[in-house]
């Protein structure tokens, strides 16, 4: 048999590719260089704009040459970086040469001992991640998030009276409206996207134990705990000042458990959806030219919540790794994170992938409200809490001498089906106020949803 030509081996880079592709800019490979390449680049500017070892601030133009280093960031530098990597078996050296090459290419290489100066590569590294991370949140993953939680919101607004069953336990229960059980949804995914927003992003540049000591030796004088707290901060991301050789990674581990969290709230939707699809709440809304199965040609199956689980599946565990490994570094500094880290990338992958299905699957579904009706109309028994709540009110009010209102109903419904006509008789039969009584029989399924319809309004 012959080998294949080279083909992608994750499906995130084959047949997802296009669901996924705005991750790519930020958390590849090629996305954390140009990244390390704008830390190299930013640092030297700030040693120079401080004067620091006898140099001067750069020319606006000089800084504009040093700062297309990684905005104009391409394929040039991707296949030099490769090259360079084979030989030095490091990324972060192969990255400091190529910025001291393109320094000389520039005319800069009076500058050029302070590319990388008293760095480790860690302090690099965690800056591109903290960047790179929050960039891909921000501009890619949270939008998606944000995308899937008002379709939700709206369909919540649209079905807000849409009264239907509830199932607890999976058996009848006291009725809701699909409206109101959509929007629990919503409010969930909206307070765990705000807890993402206010994350941290937090980076050290505290030199090879996290201690500045090669920086007090060449310039004992500078304040380098405050020269890189404000170095860090301008690039828009959080300084974490007491750090071994790596940042604790604490920062990643509150936000994976925060994107995980969010995925299972997204699993319980997408699971929730394909039950309310098999019951026939939801109607599936048919794609010209799609093939539902390969020899039943009626069936429109639930792929989009059905490849939303299984991604959030991945996802998740994916980020419970993730988090559970970057919590811990042996003393001062081991390779565990290195390896670890280049998975964050995929990790969010299946989870855009996942928000991206949803997202489509959820214009793919028309609510069956005479499905809902129908429902409602089969399970009468479900006035049971209504009968017996109002049963003892009327008990403290005085107008009954009922005992155990409670038994006195489950004897009448519990594991029985009993229809409108058996329930008013047994109503117009209690021993309660004219006012209680009228208000029991004029009750229906569909209309005993207390606040549902309104509760919607509590989303933003």
């Amino acid at each position: 048999m012959t080998s294949l030509p080279p083909q992608p081996l994750s499906p995130l880079d084959g047949r997802y590719r296009s669901a996924v592709t705005g991750l790519a800019d930020y958390l590849s490979e090629a996305g954390l260089n140009r990244a390390r390449v704008e830390v190299e680049v930013e640092w030297i500017i700030a040693l120079t704009d401080r004067s620091l070892f006898g140099s001067s601030p750069l020319s606006p133009a000089d800084k504009a040459a040093l700062r297309a280093l990684y905005t104009d960031f391409g394929q040039t530098d991707i296949d030099w970086l490769a090259e360079k990597e084979a030989v030095t078996r490091h990324d972060v050296k192969a990255v400091e040469y190529l910025v001291r090459d393109r320094l000389s290419a520039l005319g800069l290489d009076a500058v050029a001992e302070l590319t990388h100066f008293a760095c480790t590569s860690e302090d690099v590294n965690s800056a591109s991640y903290a960047l790179t991370v929050k960039r891909a949140v921000e501009n890619v993953w949270l939008p998606k998030l944000r995308a899937v939680t008002a379709a939700l919101a709206d369909l919540a607004r649209e079905h807000r009276d849409a009264a239907m069953l509830s199932r607890t336990h999976g058996q009848p229960a006291t009725p809701s409206t699909m409206g109101k059980e959509l929007a629990v949804f919503a409010w969930r995914l909206d307070r765990v996207a705000r807890q993402i927003e206010g994350g941290e992003y937090l980076a050290k540049f505290s030199g090879a134990t996290g201690t500045w000591s090669a920086h007090l030796a060449a310039a004992p004088d500078v304040d380098w705990p405050e020269l890189s707290r404000s170095f860090i901060e301008s690039l828009g991301i959080g300084f974490n000042v007491l750090t071994t050789q790596i940042e604790s990674h604490d920062w990643q581990v509150e936000l994976y458990d925060r994107v995980r969290h969010a995925g299972g709230i997204l699993h319980n939707l997408a699971t929730d959806i394909w039950t309310y699809i098999s019951m026939g709440f939801f109607a599936q809304i048919p794609v010209a030219g799609a093939t539902g199965s390969s020899t039943m040609p009626h069936k429109i199956n639930p792929i989009r919540f059905e490849n939303a689980e299984a991604n959030l599946e991945i996802s998740g565990g994916l980020f419970a790794t993730l988090a559970s490994t970057l919590v811990t570094s042996r003393m001062q500094r081991d390779l565990t994170d290195s390896t670890t880290q280049r998975n964050i990338g995929v990790a969010f992958g299946h989870s855009l992938l996942a928000l991206d299905n949803l997202q489509r699957g959820l214009t793919e579904i028309s609510l069956s409200r005479h499905v809902l009706l129908a429902d409602l109309d089969a399970n009468w028994e479900v006035l049971a809490e209504a009968i017996q709540t109002v049963v003892r009110a009327e008990i403290v009010a005085g107008r009954s001498q009922i005992t155990d209102p409670y038994a006195l109903l489950k004897d009448l419904t519990r594991g029985r089906r009993v229809g409108g006509p058996e329930l008013a008789e047994f109503v117009q039969g209690l021993d309660i106020g004219d006012a209680a009584k009228q208000r029991l029989l004029a009750l229906t399924p569909a209309g005993y949803v207390g606040l549902a319809d309104a509760l919607v309004d509590e989303l933003a």
